[in-house]
């Protein structure tokens, strides 16, 4: 008899959210349900839970900070945080904002307006580029998949109005926030100063162009098989997709060299570039690039406008209210200067002996999976050995960087200019640093997130992980937890990001992060099964009223798989082991409430299944869960042993 996922349930729109269970019945709401009844979503926000009250604690502890040093009650402890400091009160500044309503950013729109055909766009292109307008394509550099050592220049598609082509198909959700979308969008065009008639043209132009998208970029699952983004062509085959556009010239012109190869993340859209860019199409491009540059520069003005273009947003994740202004000048600073004050948190705010622990349970567990790779019974001993190689090159990245990308040396603010015209300087210099990579050697140093964001990475390009300071604190980590609960939590963490090393996108990476088959035919054939099995578990359970994409999730569930499976041989070996905390922790740190918008978005684009499945079902595929808590085929947490998938 099978009993799969009986009494899971998802978020807010769920009748049964906060039911108490058993933990026979149901980990997740044995442990969750009694808060599940209680929680409540901040207005400004779309969900609760472990890793949201966490990032909340942080977010308000780094804002009052912000705050003493605007005041001068603190002073910054050195120049890169001053100059933060000097940007947060430059968008702190309300008054000044809500003064100058559109203005700061009129000049950028009338650029666009001012195009009367498809030859001046082309002729504008180079500036665009380099000014970051909005564009139907989108050109940057980053290591090269499959010789990571040099950097490349890589080509995308732009991305669309809904958050994936699934909203386009039938979504009800879908046609409803386009209405919205073209609501809003209608509303800030009049308040800068078009006719209601110009306006719902320009507007309707835009969404013509954004349907014509649909066909030819990628689906959020497409995306998420991370090695199809590797196309190189060479830049003659290219260049000749650009119809009237000479991509050639443009890359060329942008790295100052003569770039020989490109690499498509996106194929079939430079296939069918020229059927959406053109000369007759060209009046839609023009009145998407307006209305795309107007909600994008909104967040950067005033009050009125940033809650005219914030209604969008609001609809997509369900959130009751955008963040107070102060929260969003706070935000702003902590993404512009995201490094800088990720140093300054993990400085003062994490400690020597949390890291040093920290470390040991990593390599611990780095080195436990050394153990289940040797005693794998699938794998053969050459790709055991190539396992083992690539597990000994993983680089560790714990709590926050030594030093700030130089990047931010770069980054002046200039206090008497407007927010918008501060933000604009500071993304050409990105723009410029980013195309100038392409002279420069693949920085193998650089920190994929700051240490202040609640998360954790796994880099398949560098064969690195990083574990940010924010998230080696409770629920995940403590001193005061015991082994077993830190093993359920931080542990789990840390073997899941290990894993991504070998799920169905990393496995293809060797140690030095390059695209390469490192594995014999006959053991790929294996892991692919066995990423099949775990594809088909997750593959239509039905969740806030929609149903998980198994090819979606497979890659984070094929970690959560492995992660907890060597954390729980991790726990197994101290003395004092408790595998009832480390069951209870693992589904304590997955405890989320959410809107029901952002849930049925996820369930569409998130590369991660619904926490309550992440804790449930991974639990369910492990055995030790079933004598921890004596789990029979009577009850609502059995599977059965032969449909249980263990990957590593």
């Amino acid at each position: 008899m099978q009993h799969r996922n009986a009494k899971i349930v998802g978020g807010t729109g769920d009748t049964t959210q906060g039911a108490i269970a058993s933990y026979q019945d149901n980990l997740y709401l044995a442990v969750n349900g009694k808060w599940l009844k209680t929680a409540q979503i901040p207005a400004d926000k779309s969900r609760t839970g472990g890793f949201s009250d966490l990032a909340l604690e942080i977010e308000e502890q780094l804002m009052q900070d912000f705050a003493d040093f605007a005041t001068g009650k603190k002073e910054p402890n050195n120049e890169l945080m001053s100059v933060a400091v000097r940007f947060y009160q430059v968008a702190a500044n309300f008054e000044r904002r809500n003064q100058d309503g559109f203005a700061p950013a009129t000049t950028g729109y009338t650029e666009i307006k001012q195009l009367t055909n498809f030859a001046d766009f082309i002729q504008q292109i180079p500036q665009w580029l380099q000014k970051g307008y909005p564009l139907p394509f989108g050109i940057g550099v980053d290591a090269d998949m499959k010789d990571t050592s040099k950097n490349v220049v890589y080509a995308a598609a732009p991305g669309l109005i809904l958050p994936d082509t699934s909203y386009y198909q039938d979504n009800p959700s879908g046609e409803q926030l386009l209405q919205i979308y073209q609501q809003v969008a209608v509303q800030l065009l009049k308040k800068i100063g078009e006719s209601q008639e110009q306006a719902q043209q320009i507007v309707h132009g835009a969404l013509a162009f954004d349907r014509s998208l649909v066909d030819y970029v990628k689906s959020a699952e497409e995306q998420a098989d991370y090695v199809k983004m590797y196309n190189p062509q060479p830049m003659a085959d290219f260049a000749s997709q650009g119809g009237q556009i000479d991509f050639a010239k443009l890359i060329n012109q942008a790295v100052d060299d003569q770039v020989e190869q490109v690499i498509v993340t996106e194929p079939r859209y430079y296939q069918n570039f020229t059927k959406i860019v053109n000369a007759e199409t060209f009046a839609n491009l023009k009145d998407w690039s307006l209305v795309q540059y107007v909600y994008s520069a909104s967040s950067l003005l005033s009050q009125q406008l940033r809650e005219l273009a914030g209604q969008y947003s609001l609809a997509l994740n369900g959130s009751q209210e955008l963040s107070a202004p102060i929260k969003q000048a706070y935000n702003l600073t902590s993404s512009t200067f995201s490094e800088v004050v990720g140093k300054y948190y993990g400085e003062k705010y994490f400690g020597a002996k949390a890291k040093s622990d920290v470390e040991q349970m990593i390599h611990k567990m780095i080195s436990i999976y050394q153990q289940r790779i040797n005693s794998n019974t699938w794998l053969s001993t050459a790709t055991k050995q190539k396992a083992i190689v690539k597990l000994d090159k993983m680089v560790l990245k714990i709590g926050y960087p030594d030093q700030v990308n130089p990047i931010y040396q770069k980054f002046t603010v200039d206090s008497d200019q407007s927010l918008f015209s501060n933000v604009q300087a500071i993304n050409q210099i990105i723009i410029a640093d980013n195309f100038a990579k392409y002279h420069r050697p693949v920085d193998r140093d650089e920190w994929a997130m700051p240490g202040h964001l609640v998360n954790a990475c796994y880099d398949p390009s560098r064969n690195d992980i990083t574990f940010p300071a924010a998230i080696l604190q409770a629920p995940f980590y403590s001193l005061e937890q015991s082994a077993s609960a830190n093993y359920g939590g931080i542990g789990a963490v840390i073997a899941h990001e290990i894993s991504h090393g070998f799920d169905n996108n990393g496995a293809q990476f060797d140690e030095f992060g390059n695209m390469n088959n490192w594995w014999t035919d006959e053991d790929y054939a294996t892991f692919k099964e066995l990423t099949q099995a775990m594809i088909d578990e997750f593959e239509g359970v039905e969740f806030a009223g929609g149903k998980v994409n198994g090819k979606l999730v497979v890659s984070e569930n094929v970690a959560d798989a492995g992660g907890l499976s060597c954390a729980l041989e991790a726990a197994k070996s101290e003395a004092d082991v408790d595998l009832k905390e480390f069951f209870i922790n693992w589904a304590r740190i997955w405890r989320t409430k959410s809107t029901q918008q952002l849930m049925e978005m996820f369930l569409s684009i998130d590369v991660h299944a619904p926490s309550p499945l992440r804790a449930n079902v991974q639990a369910q595929n492990m055995d030790d869960f079933y004598t921890t808590f004596n789990i029979t085929e009577k009850d609502g947490m059995w599977l059965d042993p032969d449909k249980r998938v263990n990957i590593w």
